[in-house]
């Protein structure tokens, strides 16, 4: 690569104090193309096996369609809308043969060897992105809280404890169809920072000490260090963790 920079990552995946994973995490490297990344999470929901077999749904969309992504030719955000379109019809075909509910959030990233990147989402699972330990932007959920947020009732830290904030406004599998959210980033520069997590781990920091782990750590410790600071902060009440985070390491 003459980017600047080379890409590093790393992924984490904890049960909780669930009794059941249902969250999945993904980092795919493309399978021709080098510096071609996708990075998907999702947050099951619906039972004890349909909230996994929703995420499960997402992880093999996401890898199938991603196989034949030709970055030269094809267009990413037709890629991301696929995937949530697809996804989402997959899991709607699950709930009729199965008793449960399947639902899943969804949220994904792609990078393409040129340096821009593109990303979805769909419910409460986040993604963000970081310069350094600076926050560049977010996505703002698909929830109940959020529009409580926007509406200018509670603050963000209120958002984080309020009763409700497990309601979604909008997912994969449900009735209606899923929020398609995208953002769309030129040109990544070395100092970036990409992670995208479920509500497990995004629900015990503020983006400051986001910000602070991202940046001082690598990816690798990054990902263990916030999946063992939410743990304790949900003083055993915690749901699924997953997060994968990308980072943008300058070159010597």
């Amino acid at each position: 690569m003459s980017k600047g920079y080379r890409l590093t990552a790393s992924t984490g995946i904890h049960k909780g104090d669930r009794e059941y994973q249902q969250d999945q995490v993904a980092l795919l490297n493309h399978p021709r193309i080098n510096g071609c990344v996708l990075a998907v999470v999702a947050d099951g929901m619906g039972g004890r096996s349909g909230g996994r077999t929703a995420s499960d749904q997402v992880m093999m969309t996401a890898k199938q369609l991603f196989e034949r992504y030709a970055p030269e030719t094809d267009d990413a955000p037709t890629l991301l809308k696929q995937l949530v379109q697809e996804a989402h019809l997959v899991i709607k075909l699950a709930a009729i043969s199965s008793e449960q509910e399947p639902h899943s959030t969804l949220a994904a990233f792609l990078i393409n060897p040129g340096g821009d990147c593109h990303w979805i989402h769909a419910g409460d699972s986040r993604i963000y992105h970081y310069h350094d330990d600076r926050l560049v932007r977010r996505t703002l959920d698909h929830s109940y809280v959020q529009t409580l947020v926007e509406g200018g009732s509670i603050t963000e830290e209120e958002a984080n404890v309020h009763p409700q904030s497990n309601i979604l406004m909008g997912c994969l599998g449900t009735e209606s169809d899923p929020p398609m959210e995208m953002h769309f980033i030129p040109q990544l520069r070395p100092g970036d920072t990409l992670m995208a997590c479920s509500d497990g781990v995004w629900h015990y920091f503020n983006s400051a000490e986001l910000g602070a782990a991202l940046s001082s750590l690598s990816a690798r410790e990054a990902s263990e260090f916030l999946i063992d600071k939410a743990r304790s902060r949900a003083h055993g009440s915690g749901d699924n963790l997953s997060l994968v985070i990308v980072k943008l390491e300058p070159l010597d």
